[in-house]
């Protein structure tokens, strides 16, 4: 068996310099195997379950909608808890593992309880030449001040959400804004408590392009929305 040997801040590696498996959560030897969840015991929301079956029927290979179905639970539980994985799992008929195995790979699949909304600052070249570093800072502050013990924001870098012709930018709830700036950042934490369209002239839904065809939908004036 290869050595291993500590490197990069204590993360263990092998020789040659790969990872040592399991190098961030220790496995638990001491579990029983894996099954597939009985549905007779594993209770699904209704509306979940219809979802899931909805992505499922749109493959070939059903484990093919593993991604938009963990992505259906975590807007049910709000993160992929032990109990979100088991649902899927017991809809998909995969084991729970399968299923945790791509929720810890992708970085949009929450896998420890987060505030409800999510809002991710890209800090990646375009952005962060832009000022994302400071916009990400004034947000968190933000947040923190704002804080009231509850879990409300999930504020967090990432890496990059490819809208680059908008930078600095952030996605809130999976919606696109930008350019920001760090006077936007009470307000779109407002429009989000007030459950009002986030920084709606900064949306990039909104935006205009050469392309005639590219907006297929007409809103209505800044603020219509929220008095509707």
């Amino acid at each position: 068996m290869n050595e291993s040997v500590p490197m990069d801040k204590g993360v263990p590696r092998f020789a040659h310099g790969s990872r040592v498996p399991g190098w961030d959560t220790p496995a638990n030897l001491e579990k029983d195997p894996a099954t597939i969840p009985d549905p007779a015991t594993t209770p699904v929301p209704a509306e979940l379950r219809a979802e899931i079956e909805a992505h499922m029927a749109l493959y070939p290979e059903t484990r093919s909608a593993t991604l938009p179905a963990l992505e259906a639970a975590q807007r049910v539980h709000g993160w992929c808890s032990p109990e979100a994985i088991e649902q899927v799992a017991c809809v998909m008929r995969l084991t729970p593992a399968d299923l945790a195995a791509v929720a810890t790979f992708y970085d949009m699949l929450e896998t420890e309880p987060v505030g409800r909304h999510s809002v991710y600052v890209c800090t990646n070249i375009s952005c962060s030449l832009c000022g994302a570093d400071t916009l990400l800072a004034a947000m968190q502050e933000a947040v923190g001040e704002a804080s009231d013990g509850e879990s409300e924001f999930n504020v967090r870098a990432f890496e990059c959400l490819g809208a680059c012709d908008i930078a600095p930018m952030a996605s809130v709830d999976g919606v696109y804004l930008g350019p920001l700036t760090i006077e936007d950042v009470p307000v779109l934490l407002d429009d989000v408590r007030a459950g009002r369209p986030v920084l709606a002239e900064k949306q990039l839904a909104r935006k205009r392009v050469a392309d005639p065809h590219a907006n297929t939908q007409e809103f209505p004036p800044h603020g219509a929305e929220g008095d509707a």
